[in-house]
């Protein structure tokens, strides 16, 4: 598997599948798609080319296998794993043009292109009475399609669900150039192997997505949001599964900690939020329904739970601006700490009641080996995202040590019956952490998984696999 055999007879082969105006090899181009958001990291693929059809993706593919070129789909780059990432050069296979939508009121279901931008999708079904839950924070611009491969949750993954529980069916390109249909536009299926949720989460590793059918919800009409402050940012970790105790699911719940906050209010400077000098933490609770006094009760109890913790004046949002401005300020934490300082961000999830052990491990490991940490994420679910600051680290430090404390981390994590994980997916920059998850036998199960669908190696190679079974 290599990229050596990209000859001009090759790209002309490429440019009759799909022509001349959608094969590129200029170097803006190439480094334009050879990143995503994972830290700085640059792999150009050899030639990006862009199909429009199933059939134009199955052509590229069979071309590609018979050649043994690698193939990396990519879409909105936005990624935080490398999944995106041409390590191989080969072919960057762009999905952008795959941007066709339709609802299905009847059914309740939308089928969607990879291409399409999740909060449109959103906003489309919300126009017809309908509701797609999952919400990553970069909804506005990431695609479904990537939202299927990394699996990705959002804030009201805690009551609703991950992108998984919406996927019914999936049009797929396998990597010698057959296209199949995984599963069927139905509510149950219990007829074979489930090919579908096979796919969702493989992050293009073992076929090419390029149709998608997904389950729609009936909207809500009501929500409650409340901001609560924390003196002790344990403590708001205590409170996220007392909350769930007392018998309430909340639509979202959100740990944002104190420097992440401060941070993204810094970044914005539109939003302002008078914080006392000993908050620590936040949690940004959101319930939501039908019915207003139900809603209004709900909160009255979570109100009565957090009681019992040292807390500041709760922050009801009483308008709509008030809060998009909260769910912006949650949105933007990641962007406000790149702007901040070179950062690696892990995506840790756990048990919601080990929450307060991983919060206060990260910090003692942290310390450990000299590095800082913002940590915020979806803590309803359990999912923290840790972000690693460099700072004032030496670069031998930052490139030494750091990956041992990242280590430690993970193994905290998996030892509180956790994962590598939550919505992030594994890609390039952690692959080689597997192994603190996984057993010998898991990873054989997965390379033989990998094999079966693609037994010359050229779909997204290099990714999810630990270099030491690839």
């Amino acid at each position: 598997m290599n990229d050596n055999h990209i000859t001009t007879d090759f790209e002309k082969r490429l440019i009759d599948i799909v022509g001349k105006a959608f094969v590129f090899t200029d170097e803006a181009t190439r480094l334009q798609y050879g990143h995503d958001e994972t830290e700085d990291y640059s792999f150009p693929p050899t030639v990006v080319a862009k199909p429009d059809t199933a059939d134009e993706v199955a052509a590229i593919m069979k071309l590609a296998n018979d050649h043994k070129i690698p193939v990396v789909p990519i879409g909105a780059r936005t990624g935080l794993s490398g999944g995106a990432l041409s390590i191989h050069g080969g072919i960057g296979l762009s999905m952008e043009r795959f941007n066709t939508l339709e609802i299905d009121e009847k059914n309740l279901q939308a089928i969607a292109g990879p291409a399409v931008i999740t909060q449109v999708l959103r906003e489309a079904a919300f126009e017809k009475g309908l509701f797609y839950p999952p919400d990553p924070s970069s909804m506005g611009s990431c695609t479904i399609g990537g939202n299927v491969a990394e699996n990705s949750g959002g804030a009201r993954a805690v009551k609703y669900g991950v992108t998984k529980d919406y996927i019914l069916n999936l049009e797929v390109v396998l990597p010698n150039g057959d296209i199949i249909w995984t599963g069927a536009n139905t509510l149950k299926n219990s007829t074979g192997y489930n090919l579908t949720q096979l796919m969702v989460g493989s992050e293009g590793t073992l076929g090419i997505i390029t149709k998608i059918v997904l389950k729609l919800l009936p909207k809500t009409t009501h929500n409650v949001l409340m901001l609560i402050p924390f003196f002790k940012s344990g403590q708001a970790c205590e409170a996220v599964a007392e909350i769930f105790r007392a018998g309430i699911v909340p639509s979202a719940l959100e740990f944002m900690e104190r420097d992440a906050i401060d941070w993204g209010l810094k970044y914005l400077d539109d939003t302002s939020i008078d914080i006392k000098p000993e908050v620590q933490a936040h949690l940004l609770v959101e319930v939501d329904g039908n019915y207003p006094d139900v809603l209004f009760a709900e909160a009255e109890k979570i109100m009565g739970v957090v009681e019992q913790f040292e807390t500041d004046e709760i922050l009801f949002a009483d308008t709509e601006d008030q809060k998009n401005a909260l769910w912006k300020l949650r949105r933007t934490v990641a962007e406000a700490v790149k702007s901040n300082s070179v950062y690696k961000e892990e995506d840790t999830v756990v048990p919601r009641y080990e929450l307060p052990t991983l919060l206060e491990g990260i910090k003692r490991i942290g310390k450990k080996y000299g590095f800082q940490s913002v940590c915020y994420g979806h803590a309803g679910d359990g999912n923290l995202h840790v972000n690693i600051i460099k700072g004032d680290m030496t670069d031998d430090n930052w490139k030494v040590e750091v990956p041992k404390g990242i280590r430690e981390i993970f193994e905290l994590t998996v030892s509180l019956k956790g994962t590598l994980s939550g919505e992030h997916g594994i890609g390039y920059v952690q692959k080689n952490y597997m192994n603190i998850a996984f057993t010998d036998a898991n990873l054989q199960l997965m390379k033989g998984i990998k094999q079966l669908f693609d037994p010359n190696n050229i779909l997204n190679p290099g990714k999810i696999l630990p270099d030491t079974i690839v």
